[in-house]
């Protein structure tokens, strides 16, 4: 079966890196129901069996029944991200998990933390064939990201680390640093 009636072509070449189009009928259907999971989500936050339950029919997975997603927040598939124990995310975050996003146990998210797996093409021609291409993110175990932080596609943050609010995430962390900065940089060793 060739791609062009192969009606999840798009979202199997999204989930393996490749090109894919972001508007592709499929990916717009996934990402609608993302959308109704998070109102609803949002719906039950104090009512602690609903909720829990709603939060694990949004993610891909979760590691225990402590975690705490506020309102608002965004998600482009939500089904993408997988979060560990005692996962927290504070309101207004975004995350555009068209690619994997993998969460460690024992991770606090800031206000409005944006983590962007979605990169579009730098050359204004290529970026008009609709075209787009995403990479994973891996957060560790112990990560605390300040509000506002961006933490973009292909990054690895390891264990113990604090982001400073408002700091942009290009490149690898190590573990055990705190990072500050656009773009972040190591600013202590803990």
């Amino acid at each position: 079966m060739d791609n062009t009636s192969d009606k999840y072509a798009m979202h199997k070449k999204m989930l393996a890196g490749e090109p894919y189009l972001g508007m592709d009928p499929y990916l717009s259907q996934l990402r609608k129901e993302a959308q109704e999971r998070v109102a609803a989500l949002g719906k039950v936050r104090h009512e602690p069996e609903q909720y829990i339950k709603a939060i694990q029919e949004l993610l891909g997975s979760v590691g225990d029944d402590k975690a705490i997603i506020e309102s608002p927040t965004f998600f482009d598939y939500g089904i993408n991200t997988h979060v560990g124990k005692r996962f927290y995310m504070n309101g207004m975050c975004v995350i555009l998990d068209c690619a994997r996003v993998d969460i460690g146990d024992d991770v606090m998210f800031g206000p409005s933390v944006q983590i962007y797996t979605a990169e579009h093409p730098t050359d204004p021609a290529e970026r008009l064939t609709g075209y787009e291409s995403a990479r994973p993110i891996k957060i560790g175990n112990n990560v605390w990201v300040g509000g506002g932080a961006i933490i973009m596609g292909g990054v690895t943050i390891g264990n113990g680390v604090t982001i400073g609010a408002g700091s942009v995430v290009t490149k690898d962390i190590p573990d055990n640093v705190v990072v500050v900065g656009n773009p972040a940089r190591i600013v202590k060793h803990v």
